[in-house]
């Protein structure tokens, strides 16, 4: 007992300079992202990869280490126990590493058992809903960066990196909202954008020093849906037709970029009983009859349609694509046999704003990031954030 007294009280001499410590690395331009969103967390190891990371438990100064420093968090009841090379530091509420601009941690979960990451800047953790949480306050082009490689890959060309990151800042900063009420700004997930980090791919960084501020806003000066998908399949789509509301820069354009790259084409088939029974049960489209089963069995799309039709039933292909899990809506239907049909498709995704294919595509072949944007986006601007006023001095 007195052995571990004697470490936690070496381990809080920097306690009484707290008070008189007033620099802590605070971006004015950071957001606050959940990771591992998904995950049911219980235990973390951590380390200090690059720089001197200061670590505050439950508001206090406990701890100043650099790239020498391991650290293990274990969830315990409503708290996180925290051990440092070993030894067990006490069980705390609230851990926060507070680092510079360019200050990296390693994270790895021990359980759920998963792959370390690298993250920059702060990183904190606390409990919620009975698991522990963590949240990474990180400077807003870090953020991007990690962004870009997460949704666009890696092993890509600087000018496409340009795009992709634009168009991540755009949405970030048009969505900083979304989780406001839980704490944080965004998440990881798909659902806002993936994010795993600091990313491998130097020409990442390049790309958002080069494109550093810019984001995409539309003839009123709001910031756009900054949509993209895979693959368009020759033709993207107008956003009425797949979420319902009309845009002036997420219209319809013939797309010959993304013709006979990698998503382009797709197929299914499908027994013919299961997919007339499957119109008939689900959306009462009449594929027992003759016109419409005619209509079902030989479907074309040369160009974007929204609905399947017969007489005065429509189905919407959207619900289609959701409840059969395809790969786009553009597909088109034919029997090949008695027993089968088979769904030729085009493309990969929703197929509004720009193909990422596409773009790849455009860049290699000398498109610059701006011909991109305005090829795949109709009455847009590229403007500075910071002429938007979203961060403003406290």
């Amino acid at each position: 007992m007195k052995q571990k007294l004697k470490i936690i009280i070496g381990l809080l001499v920097g306690i009484s300079l707290f008070t008189s410590f007033t620099t802590f690395y605070a971006p004015a331009e950071s957001l606050q992202i959940r990771l591992y969103t998904h995950l049911k967390i219980n235990t973390i190891s951590l380390n200090v990869v690059k720089g001197t990371y200061k670590l505050l438990a439950d508001g206090n100064l406990i701890a100043e280490g650099g790239d020498e420093s391991q650290f293990k968090l274990i969830l315990k009841g409503d708290s996180i126990q925290l051990n440092h090379n070993e030894k067990i530091i006490g069980n705390f509420k609230y851990l926060k590493f507070v680092g510079s601009e360019t200050d990296e941690i390693k994270i790895r979960l021990v359980n759920p058992d998963r792959k370390p990451r690298v993250y920059q800047n702060n990183v904190s953790f606390s409990v919620s809903e009975e698991y522990i949480r963590i949240i990474n306050d990180v400077i807003l082009d870090n953020y991007i960066a990690g962004v870009t490689e997460a949704e666009a890959g890696s092993r890509s060309n600087v000018e496409f990196y340009k795009v992709q990151a634009i168009l991540a800042r755009t949405f970030a900063l048009a969505h900083i909202n979304k989780h406001v009420a839980e704490g944080f700004s965004l998440c990881d997930q798909v659902h806002c954008q993936a994010y795993y980090g600091k990313p491998k791919d130097g020409n990442i960084s390049k790309a958002i020093e080069e494109t550093k501020g810019k984001v995409v806003v539309d003839e009123n000066l709001n910031l756009i849906v900054a949509a993209f998908h895979s693959n368009s399949g020759g033709q993207t789509a107008n956003s009425e037709d797949v979420w319902g509301s009309h845009t002036t820069y997420l219209r319809s354009i013939t797309d010959t970029f993304s013709i006979k790259m990698p998503n382009s084409k797709w197929e299914r088939r499908m027994l013919t009983d299961d997919w007339l029974t499957y119109l008939k049960l689900k959306h009462n489209f009449p594929s027992d009859q003759p016109e419409g089963k005619e209509v079902a069995l030989n479907f074309k799309q040369d160009h974007r349609k929204v609905f399947l039709e017969c007489s005065n039933s429509k189905v919407p292909l959207k619900n289609i694509r959701q409840d059969l899990q395809l790969k786009s809506t553009f597909f088109s239907i034919t029997e090949i046999n008695k027993d089968s049909v088979l769904f030729k498709g085009r493309g990969y995704g929703h197929g509004l704003g720009m193909c990422q294919e596409g773009a790849m595509r455009m860049s290699k072949s000398g498109y610059s990031y701006t011909q991109i944007l305005n090829f795949y986006y109709k009455n847009i601007q590229l403007i500075d954030l910071h002429k938007l006023s979203f961060f403003k001095d406290e």
